[in-house]
């Protein structure tokens, strides 16, 4: 009889002894070490360790570095000078990137060249004429000669911006926080209307005026995504004036994703190429690199362009991201002795250059998808070092050039006022008039046409994409936004998965 008592304990016993067991961590492949990738498996970790499911996280990187298009340089190959080749600033209220970077205790750069030099700040170049002048410390919003020469525009802009950009933020928590489709969750915050049509025409329906639109508004479109008004949808414009409290990270702003993947734990491989996905029968996926490894993965996250990753997904998922335009921007660092030649400018020997300069078109062009008549979209001043390997050393400035197409010595004469080589263009030359340079090729952001449908989060059960989000705004903080929204709506799958499997193990105890 005890026996008997002993062994109808058993199953429950056994029952126990599972329930009690360790779960099997989840396998989690992320492609891409940038904005996106570095935040998935940030914020992953986070709602793992909440959760208590143990996560094994393993990012996958084809460069040598972490960070995507956040990158410095170093001029004259200086290690103490570092300066941003890709995403340069971040703004107050970009929650995520300041938020890391006071938990990381990471230190802001801040350089005020203008008022370091005596130069005015700002400047907005037509190819004729400075349309407008700024000096440091002035806003778009607040001088009294910008109020001047455009009446109230500055003011209903900065209204318009305000409320555009409030809307945005209602994305980031609860109830709208995680979205499971960007479609569905531009339209409940009430953005479509500004996605949907151009920045020209955005503006012209909320009465911005058409001077203060194109001397001003374009000047910031063209500088952050190489587009003038009718080439670009009207909340990416919107964000193009949202500049207040703009910062960078003193060293670089890839520091901020660096101690992101840190911080997870992951397992970081860098310069591996991700080739092959292969769904499995059990919904894992199979990830074979290049050097022909192979792993296996319960979740996929794809933290990088689909159509630039050389990667092939078989079978292929319930949805493929379409093939977009991306912009394909000249960026340029320079140093050099000069600062800009006034004669390049059309100003008089008295008349400073500004330490930056925007670039619009002149009234009488006619607006075309580039950069027009200026040949460029911006030249600012992005640090100041010493060359050390001059004879004797010297002081510099280092340039930065947005435009769209490789700048060559004669460009670079017209603008410096000075002799600069063919040699001197292409590699720089120590004692030059041009001592250093660094040429580089982006694809740096989708064409932001107007548009009211985007890519599909989940392209496929377990396999997520972030980058649909490049054309709804692409910034370093939205494709970081992108990430954790990932990792929240993987999360929350494992949490509604446990549920179920807990259930399932009651009703076989009953």
């Amino acid at each position: 009889m005890r026996f008997l008592r002993v062994a109808r304990l058993l199953p429950l016993a056994g029952a126990l002894t599972t329930n009690n067991a360790p779960p099997r961590p989840k396998q989690v492949a992320i492609i891409g070490a940038g904005a996106a990738g570095s935040s998935a498996a940030y914020h992953l970790a986070q709602y793992g360790a909440e959760a208590k499911t143990p996560t094994n996280i393993t990012v996958f990187e084809r460069n040598g570095y972490v960070g995507g298009r956040t990158t410095t340089v170093h001029p004259w190959d200086d290690q103490t000078v570092s300066i941003e080749l890709g995403g340069s600033i971040f703004v107050q209220i970009n929650h995520i990137m300041v938020k890391a970077m006071e938990d990381f205790n990471l230190s802001t750069n801040v350089r005020e060249f203008a008022e370091q030099l005596d130069l005015p700040d700002l400047g907005v170049w037509n190819g004729k004429e400075f349309v407008v002048i700024v000096d440091s410390g002035d806003s778009w919003w607040s001088i009294g000669k910008m109020l001047w020469k455009y009446g109230a525009a500055p003011y209903w802009t900065n209204r318009l911006m305000k409320s555009a950009v409030g809307k945005f933020l209602t994305m980031y928590d609860e109830p709208v926080f995680p979205w499971k489709s960007l479609n569905a969750v531009v339209e409940s915050v009430g953005l479509l209307e500004a996605t949907g049509v151009t920045g020209e025409q955005y503006l012209k329906t909320n009465g911005i005026g058409e001077a203060f639109s194109k001397d001003v508004i374009q000047a910031s479109t063209r500088v952050n995504y190489a587009s003038n008004l009718p080439y670009i949808h009207g909340l990416e414009t919107m964000v193009c004036m949202a500049t207040n409290g703009a910062m960078q990270i003193a060293g670089g702003n890839w520091q901020i994703f660096a101690h992101m993947l840190k911080t997870s734990g992951a397992n970081v491989h860098l310069n591996t190429s991700v080739s092959h996905i292969a769904k499995q029968a059990d919904g894992s996926y199979k990830i074979t690199t290049s050097g022909s490894e192979t792993s296996s993965f319960d979740e996929v996250i794809l933290a990088s362009p689909l159509q630039y990753s050389d990667l092939v997904i078989d079978p292929a998922p319930k949805h493929v991201p379409d093939e977009i335009p991306y912009t394909k921007l000249y960026t340029t660092l320079f140093a050099t002795p000069f600062q800009l030649s006034q004669a390049a400018f059309n100003l008089d020997v008295k008349s400073p250059v500004p330490t930056a300069i925007l670039t619009t078109l002149p009234p009488s062009e006619q607006v075309v998808d580039g950069a027009g008549s200026p040949n460029f979209y911006s030249i600012s001043i992005s640090g100041t070092g010493v060359n050390k390997r001059a004879s004797p050393t010297r002081h510099e400035y280092i340039y930065k050039i947005f435009s769209p197409s490789r700048v060559n010595a004669t460009f670079l004469s017209h603008i410096l006022g000075a002799e600069v080589s063919d040699e001197e263009a292409k590699h720089g030359e120590a004692n030059g008039n041009v001592s250093w340079i660094h040429h580089k090729i982006w694809h740096s952001y989708p064409r932001e046409y107007p548009r009211v449908t985007f890519e599909e989060i989940e392209l496929d059960d377990g396999l997520w994409y972030t980058s649909g989000i490049e054309s709804f705004i692409s910034t370093m903080e939205t494709s970081a936004l992108s990430g954790k929204n990932v990792a929240k709506l993987i999360a929350n799958g494992w949490a509604t998965g446990s549920e179920a499997s807990q259930e399932e193990v009651n009703q076989s105890e009953l």
